[in-house]
């Protein structure tokens, strides 16, 4: 049997999925399995990757839509979705461009039998990883997987210091937020002074407070913080 199908051979899943596994550095005992999402009534398709899921410990979970999929509670360890296009869901880019905005750290491997030149751009534009034609090679669907779960958990990781950061400044005083605004913008404590009309020594000690709080260990480090927050400014006001 060829391994060009859209499901692929559960012999041939076995053989390559140890070496992907171990590139990974996944094992089925891991207590941190990643999940592999899929949209996508293929029922050959979907059985493959449970036979796939099973050898390489992770997790799979299917979905009947998009709807259905952006219902469950973001994933805490990394992940990718796996993700039909159909000609007959003509909102299907859609859906997808709604999955990247509101799961940006789920990678999407977008799979459709139409690989026409504009449906694979349209869907790399709105966020794919990659894009892989029905029948394809199995290798190619593991190398997509692969990629899409280092992907997950970089993402997953910065979304987890971001937040962490954020609990940081949430920690922060009124004034101390003030004060450490005035020094990433570049001021000295006594030009800080004068724009918020306490001494020197005062300004000193609020910055020390932020550099504690902030878990900085240097002005540089501060600025870096404060560049990463400036993002959503309902969390930090900077000029």
């Amino acid at each position: 049997m060829s391994s060009a199908v859209t499901g692929f051979p559960v012999a041939s899943i076995r053989t390559a999925t140890h070496t992907i596994g171990r590139d990974l550095g996944v094992c089925p005992a891991s207590h941190i399995a990643p999940i592999i999402f899929v949209i996508d009534d293929d029922i050959s398709l979907r059985a493959s990757l449970e036979v796939l899921a099973r050898c390489e410990g992770w997790q799979l979970e299917t979905f009947a839509s998009p709807l259905e999929f952006l219902d469950r509670p973001r994933a805490s360890v990394p992940s990718c979705l796996i993700l039909a296009l159909s000609p007959s869901h003509s909102n299907g880019l859609e859906a997808q461009k709604q999955i990247a905005r509101e799961r940006a750290e789920t990678p999407i491997i977008v799979v459709s039998k139409n690989g026409d030149v504009p449906t694979t751009v349209q869907a790399i534009k709105a966020g794919a990883v990659d894009f892989l034609v029905k029948p394809f090679n199995h290798d190619v669907l593991l190398a997509a997987i692969r990629l899409s779960l280092e992907r997950g958990r970089v993402s997953l990781d910065r979304e987890m210091q971001l937040r962490d950061l954020r609990s940081c400044y949430a920690s922060l005083t009124p004034r101390e937020r003030e004060v450490m605004a005035l020094v990433v913008s570049g001021l000295l404590n006594k030009q800080v002074g004068g724009e918020l009309g306490i001494s020197e020594f005062t300004v000193k000690a609020h910055r020390g407070q932020v550099m504690q709080k902030m878990k900085a260990n240097s002005l540089a480090d501060l600025v870096r913080m404060a560049g990463r927050l400036r993002p959503a400014p309902q969390a930090i006001h900077l000029a």
